[in-house]
């Protein structure tokens, strides 16, 4: 692991997976409208939504594919990953007060690129609300510790656990 708790490129195999869930409420999807602009009135005025084949107000897609964001980052391969790209394919709406559980899972490893590609799938009450794929970039401790060699100085050290590489000084 790197020293802020997120997987390096070597610890992570293929087929691992992290689940993280929020409940989306009306003040996250209120709150989202503002910050996105994305003020569609499916969203945000019920009285409209009733009108639409959802009969109600959803959830926007990009907000409930934002827990998938939480789980790269917070879980796996965790914090220091850079997200490159995603996918998606949208299934199934997501209501306020849905609890969306995205799993993201490791599907392959580009070592040398240290990059990572991650199956992400959302689901509320076991149905598939939203399928896709990401690519991340994580960090790795074989290049902390090249970048350690190649600059350190007379004083630095290079503090090793079985575990993750914490400091050139």
């Amino acid at each position: 692991m790197n020293e802020i708790g997120g997987y390096d490129i070597e610890d992570l195999e293929a087929g691992m997976s992290a689940t993280y869930a929020k409940t989306l409420t009306e003040a996250d999807i209120q709150s989202f409208a503002a910050a996105s602009g994305d003020n569609n009135a499916v969203h945000i005025d019920e009285a409209f939504a009733r009108t639409t084949p959802f009969k109600g107000c959803i959830a926007h897609g990009m907000l409930t594919a934002g827990v998938i964001s939480a789980a790269l980052a917070g879980h796996l391969p965790g914090p220091g990953t850079l997200y490159l790209g995603q996918n998606l394919r949208f299934k199934a709406p997501v209501r306020p007060g849905d609890t969306v559980h995205a799993t993201v899972s490791v599907k392959e490893l580009q070592l040398e690129q240290r990059r990572v590609v991650m199956s992400t799938v959302c689901t509320v009450g076991g149905k598939v609300v939203i399928d896709g794929e990401a690519v991340v970039m994580v960090t790795s401790r074989a290049r902390r510790l090249a970048e350690c060699a190649t600059h350190a100085e007379p004083s630095a050290s290079v503090v090793q656990s079985d575990e993750a590489v914490y400091s050139c000084r």
